[in-house]
């Protein structure tokens, strides 16, 4: 990937977790428990609907969060607010 290069340009810092550190992923970890409410492991997402996946993304970022002061992930992305706060996690 060009990590390097996308972060000198935008300024940005990347973090990288380290292997088979879980616990630094905290939400990745998190979400991945949130899909599998609906696909459990070993599921062949070959033939999965491309429909029936929006639907579980769909109802996942629908959820309230206490992260995000209890608001979905779907109105805080589409919040007018410009306020960085809004999207702290």
């Amino acid at each position: 990937s060009n990590h390097a290069e996308l972060s000198k340009e935008l300024e940005l810092l990347c973090y990288f977790a380290n292997p088979y550190h879980s616990w630094e992923r905290g939400l990745n970890e998190h979400t991945n428990g949130l899909l599998r409410q609906f696909f459990p492991k070993q599921t062949n997402f070959k033939i999965v609907k491309p429909e029936t996946l929006e639907r579980a993304v769909m109802l996942i970022n629908k959820r309230p969060r206490k992260s995000l002061d209890y608001k979905t992930p779907f109105e805080v992305f589409y919040s007018d607010k410009s306020d960085a706060d809004a999207l702290q996690i």
